[in-house]
């Protein structure tokens, strides 16, 4: 049972179905259905967290877990009886109220039945689905590209063929009772951690075996039948949210290519996951799941917040972005916020923090949050991140972007200009990581590291030798991260913009030159850099774009990508050129 729950039996059709409860009745009910081959526990972390502001609820579908299972198992698992089943939970637990429901894999799937006929219309407020599609837009997926074949089209009909082996699987006879109730049964819980990355935290329950080996009756009772002849009218009659796992084994996002033509309240999410992301993302499915429910509450469904091409992946996600006041991280901030993302903009001056948070906020981040750091300060960064995580959370994305500029020769550049470079450009990537990139392995959901480093970091300079020495650093630090955390889920990337406008070389400091030299040398800098005029939201876009993809180094600019192939494949030819002293 569910820590906190209170449980109840609920009678429908001749058969039993555990129920569990959990917050205050009072409040809007959340009813989370669970897919194959679960139990309602596989709803346990996510229901935890949705308990202090909803109802929620949760029931073992017949056959499983708690519930009884229908006798004789043929013709007992149909969709029609599944409705009934959850009509009869729905009225025990909420009668007078309609629901907010969520399903996951199979209870996806029965519950776009729930969301598409007649008789469940005033019963349910809103539905989310995750990794299990209507089988009747399925059916219509499938009748489409047979009647309508192109390459592309057979293609998706062939890809999705060879991820459903497991359903052919399942329709044969007996097999899958002797395999679930024997080896496959044991062995599915280290299955689950080693593909799915499932945590091992008492998940699955012991009734598995019998939960799986009734489960297939799910399949055998419905799924040709209604891909054969799917319904005409499967119109949702309630606001959709759909969250796809990017990862998932067994789906292809392909599958809800044309799902607004069934849905007129279409909500889309993306998740780089796979298949099991009720156990692997808790937190962000929360977060996602309530914002729905309370936006509908609200009597404005709306769709993602955010907008682009990357909305739908970064929506509701918690970003933080040091040196977010001016320049590439300013950038950064705003193609976050309007992804829709939660950001927070930090940065040694206040004020232009509060600004990028202003303007974070008239652009699609409605919750972002500025403050005051100093990266170099390691008292400071612990109290940021403790400040961060006890009010906001985990962070899903970290872009370690602060940095400082010194130009001018070694022997020029005395040990205090060393540790002023190496506490900002170095030191200040170091605490991010090690504050806020521990909190991401702990929680165990995965994320991203984004650490500005530079072109400079393989472009050996005469004139550059702490900047370039504090940014090759920063580079070799990504790469030995990531190789740590890659199998916790965690991306780290190493962004190298090159030349770009910012204001960097305003503030940057020259040494061993008279003051008046300085403030030539920077005006000097500036204005070549303009000339240049590469824009930073074209960085910020790399960054996005690398998280997306889960990149490892990322060069910007023409001359950066022409520098790291040179870095390479012709070392040498760098290391002449960097003999030249430049002319500024």
């Amino acid at each position: 049972m569910l820590e906190g729950a209170r449980e109840r039996r609920v009678r429908t059709g001749g058969i039993e179905l555990c129920v569990a409860e959990l917050g205050d009745a009072d409040r809007p009910t959340v009813v989370l259905v669970h897919g194959y081959p679960d139990s309602k526990e596989v709803w346990s972390q996510v229901a935890a967290r949705l308990a202090d502001h909803f109802h929620v609820v949760l029931y073992d579908v017949r056959g499983h877990g708690g519930s009884t299972a229908p006798k004789p198992l043929r013709g007992g698992f149909t969709l029609e009886k599944l409705t009934d089943d959850f009509l009869a939970v729905v009225d025990a637990v909420s009668p007078g109220r309609p629901v907010h429901l969520v399903g996951h894999d199979w209870g996806s799937v029965q519950s776009w039945e729930f969301a598409t006929v007649p008789r469940t219309e005033g019963r349910i407020a809103s539905f989310t689905s995750m990794s299990g599609p209507s089988l009747d837009h399925f059916g219509h997926w499938i009748d489409a590209r047979v009647k309508r074949p192109t390459p592309r089209r057979i293609g998706q009909l062939l890809g999705q063929g060879a991820k459903s082996w497991y359903v052919y699987l399942l329709h044969t006879p007996v097999v899958p009772e002797l395999a679930w109730r024997g080896p496959l049964g044991r062995r599915w819980p280290a299955i689950l951690r080693r593909l799915e990355k499932v945590p091992g935290d008492g998940y699955p329950t012991a009734s598995l075996p019998s939960d799986a080996a009734h489960g297939a009756w799910l399949y055998r009772d419905n799924v040709r039948a209604r891909l054969r002849r799917p319904r005409p009218d499967a119109y949702a009659h309630v606001p959709v949210q759909l969250i796809t796992p990017l990862g998932d084994a067994f789906l292809s996002p392909r599958l809800y290519d044309a799902l607004e033509e069934w849905v007129p309240q279409l909500t889309r999410r993306t998740l780089p996951d796979r298949h099991w992301i009720p156990r692997t993302r808790p937190d962000q499915l929360a977060t996602w799941i309530a914002d729905f429910v309370t936006s509908v509450e609200g009597g404005t469904p709306r769709p993602a917040q955010g907008k682009g091409p990357y909305a739908e992946r970064f929506g509701g996600q918690l970003v933080l972005v040091t040196g977010a006041g001016s320049g590439i991280g300013q950038a950064t901030a705003y193609a976050f916020a309007e992804a829709g993302a939660r950001v927070i903009a930090v940065d040694r001056d206040g004020e232009s923090a509060a600004r990028t948070a202003e303007m974070s906020r008239r652009i699609g981040a409605p919750e972002a949050w500025a403050e005051t750091v100093d990266v170099s300060d390691a008292a400071a960064m612990e109290r940021l991140a403790e400040k961060v995580h006890s009010e906001l959370g985990v962070l899903d994305v970290l872009v370690n972007n602060a940095g400082i500029g010194l130009s001018g020769s070694f022997f020029d550049t005395t040990p205090e200009d060393w540790r002023r470079v190496l506490d900002v450009n170095l030191w200040g990537v170091i605490h991010g990581c090690r504050l806020f990139g521990a909190r991401m392995a702990e929680r165990g959901q995965g994320g991203h590291i984004v650490n500005t480093a530079s072109a400079a970091a393989y472009l050996p300079s005469r004139t550059l030798p702490a900047y370039s020495t504090s940014k090759a650093a920063v580079l070799m630090l990504s790469e030995c991260l990531r190789a740590e955390l890659a199998g916790q889920g965690i991306g780290v990337t190493a962004i190298c913009p090159g030349i770009v406008s910012t204001g960097i070389t305003s503030t940057a400091s020259f040494v061993g030159v008279a003051p008046e030299e300085q403030d030539r040398l920077r005006r000097s800098s500036a204005r070549a850099y303009a000339r240049r005029n590469y824009p930073a939201r074209k960085v910020a876009d790399a960054v996005l774009r690398a998280v997306v993809r889960n990149e490892a180094v990322v060069p910007v600019t023409p001359e950066a990508k022409g520098a790291r192939l040179l870095s390479r494949v012709a070392p040498g030819l760098l290391g002449v050129a960097a003999r030249i002293k430049p002319r500024i």
